[in-house]
């Protein structure tokens, strides 16, 4: 697998060294090998890194763990990524898996196991099909945030947090019980990346959070959400009460 920019985070110098040599001889491309945090960060956002290989300890501290925490809500560039550690401590592994890594490996690594993770990890990457970009390229959606376009800045937006979605012709109005996010995007396609047990289409123009539901009007075909919001409820799409547990 050549053609591969491979960004090294560690510490130990006969480590780092015999990455280096693992990599240059398997015809991947090493960007760079940081020892610590602040050196990690810059080269990451100085070259174009297709997957990095991670310490969890730097310097004695569980720095590789913030790094990975830092670029994985970085919008456009997250990356995958591969732990490395000689720690067995579960309260450590449990912080970094939070962070999803692609792999968590211990050392003394061995060669081949390296060769696999990064293989699989940047296939694997590559294959995802739950990460999009809108059509201007000014939202990112996962399962669990969106990164929206305000201004000069991209800010995210917790899912959860959503308390309905009204599109009008080529927009989708994002609200959340605190702002109001526009996007350029159809609600066919957002509607595909939402968790369907938690969001319903409740008209052609609206999808749902059914957690944000205060009241269900069906003879007025309306809809009373969290902050006095209002939804319509149309006839072709009131099925989805079915989904909620009603007392009789």
């Amino acid at each position: 697998m050549d053609n591969v920019n491979v960004l090294v985070v560690e510490d130990t110098p006969t480590d780092s060294d015999a990455l280096g040599e693992l990599l240059l001889t398997n015809e991947y491309n090493l960007v760079g090998v940081a020892s610590t945090y602040a050196e990690a960060l810059s080269l990451f956002y100085k070259n174009k890194v297709d997957i990095v290989i991670i310490d969890v300890f730097l310097n004695g501290n569980a720095e590789g763990i913030t790094f990975a925490e830092t670029i994985s809500v970085v919008p456009n560039k997250s990356k995958p990524f591969v732990f490395l550690t000689n720690s067995q401590d579960r309260q450590i592994f449990e912080r970094a898996k939070l962070t999803h890594p692609f792999s968590f490996l211990l050392k003394p690594f061995n060669e081949l196991e390296i060769l696999y993770a990064i293989e699989m990890a940047v296939e694997k990457f590559n294959n995802q099909t739950d990460v999009f970009l809108s059509e201007e390229q000014d939202t990112v959606i996962t399962n669990e945030y969106l990164f929206v376009k305000k201004g000069r800045a991209l800010k995210k937006v917790l899912i959860s947090e959503i308390v309905y979605i009204e599109v009008e012709e080529r927009y989708c109005n994002i609200i959340t019980e605190k702002e109001k996010f526009v996007i350029l995007i159809s609600l066919t396609k957002i509607l595909k990346t939402l968790d369907t047990t938690k969001f319903c289409r409740t008209h052609r123009n609206y999808i749902v959070n059914i957690e944000k539901i205060v009241e269900i009007i069906p003879a007025d075909n309306l809809i009373i959400l969290t902050g006095n919001r209002k939804a319509i409820l149309s006839d072709k799409y009131k099925d989805f009460i079915k989904k909620i547990q009603v007392l009789r």
